[in-house]
């Protein structure tokens, strides 16, 4: 068996070289890595396919179908909506603020005095909001698109993710027979264990997203709230991180109904039921069956790994956040029981006893 300081050698080494490819090629591989998971996340789906008969190529096939209907529909009915209506409160920033600032001087005057600092605060914000609203409007649907190449990353991700599913399994057998043989139950006990925390919280997790950004955004559509798909969408998609979602979709819609609805405080209860609503279903229906509570991603260490690895590697980092931080807790966990068994925490006397 090689010694244990050679192996911690050439794992260290590994890892060294995974940093500094995501530091240095982070835009390059964006393509790739996103390729990757979705290839991963929808692997599961072509297993199924393959059980009830279909070959490989075909349950790929009929996957890359789905998916690219899913995608032109997605792109033709909730793009132009979702733009039109980020556009349209943006624009109407300056309404909000001049509200806030009448509700003020009715219920609160003395902060809303001519000198005093909250009322040239809303003063400068509302000009600025008024003179660049527009821009920065544009600045925030272009600058989604100019962070890669959109058109290659459209053209590429599919291609990647297509190639990737069509090859999974095959692939998984080539790298299993890389493994150095004397870990290989290890590392495959390891892969398991990494492989049932993704499974159960980034696939699960991005159910649930998609549910509750579709309910937030019907709910508040129906009941009246302007850009209620903008901030149902919103709250949906950053429910990636629990609570997030609904503390500050709820916020956003809140406050807007209470703009909107300003005598009617049974539509804004309305609005901040559905919000309550939703997160009842989420942490006792959705997130129980469809995430499980056994991932082992604590809520606290997830937004540490997406602020970490954000800060450190942009948009890649976010992309990887979660599976990196899922392996480093299989391995740390790994490493404890390592730890625990041996010597060095139970002691030579206990170890002999063993």
């Amino acid at each position: 068996m090689s010694p244990v300081s050679t192996q911690a050698r050439w794992w260290g080494l590994a890892l060294a070289v995974l940093v500094l490819l995501l530091w240095a090629l982070g835009n390059v591989m964006l393509p790739f890595i996103a390729g990757a998971a979705v290839a991963y996340f929808l692997d599961p789906v072509a297993d199924r396919l393959e059980r009830m008969g279909c070959t490989r190529v075909w349950a790929t096939l009929i996957i890359t179908f789905v998916a690219i209907l899913a995608f032109v529909a997605m792109a033709l009915i909730l793009v132009p909506t979702f733009i039109s209506q980020l556009s349209g409160l943006i624009a109407e920033a300056p309404t909000y603020s001049k509200q806030f600032q009448a509700f003020m001087q009715e219920h609160i005057p003395a902060l809303m005095e001519p000198n005093s600092a909250v009322r040239q605060t809303l003063d400068s914000l509302a000009e600025a909001l008024r003179a660049r609203g527009g821009q920065l409007a544009h600045t925030v649907i272009t600058s989604a698109f100019s962070l890669i190449d959109m058109l290659i990353f459209i053209v590429v991700v599919p291609v990647v993710a297509f190639y990737l599913l069509l090859d999974w399994d095959r692939m998984v057998a080539i790298i299993d027979g890389w493994l150095p043989r004397e870990h290989v139950e290890t590392i495959r006990t390891l892969a398991r264990e990494v492989d049932v925390v993704l499974a159960g919280f980034v696939r699960g997790q991005v159910t649930v997203g998609a549910i509750l950004g579709t309910y937030y955004a019907v709910a508040l559509m129906l009941v009246g709230l302007q850009f209620g798909l903008v901030i149902g969408m919103i709250a949906g998609l950053i429910s990636f991180s629990p609570y997030v979602g609904a503390v500050v979709g709820g916020t956003l819609a809140i406050g807007l109904a209470l703009f909107q609805f300003w005598n009617q405080p049974l539509w804004i209860g309305a609005v901040a039921a559905i919000f309550v609503v939703g997160q009842l279903v989420e942490g006792n229906i959705l997130s129980p069956n469809l995430v499980g509570r056994s991932v082992g991603l604590h809520p606290v260490w997830l937004m540490f790994a997406l602020s970490a690895f954000g800060t450190l590697f942009g948009f890649v980092g976010l992309l990887t956040a979660v599976p990196l931080a899922a392996m480093i807790g299989v391995f740390l966990r790994f490493g404890i029981g390592q730890y625990m068994a041996g010597t060095l925490y139970r002691g030579d006397s206990d170890a002999k006893q063993d």
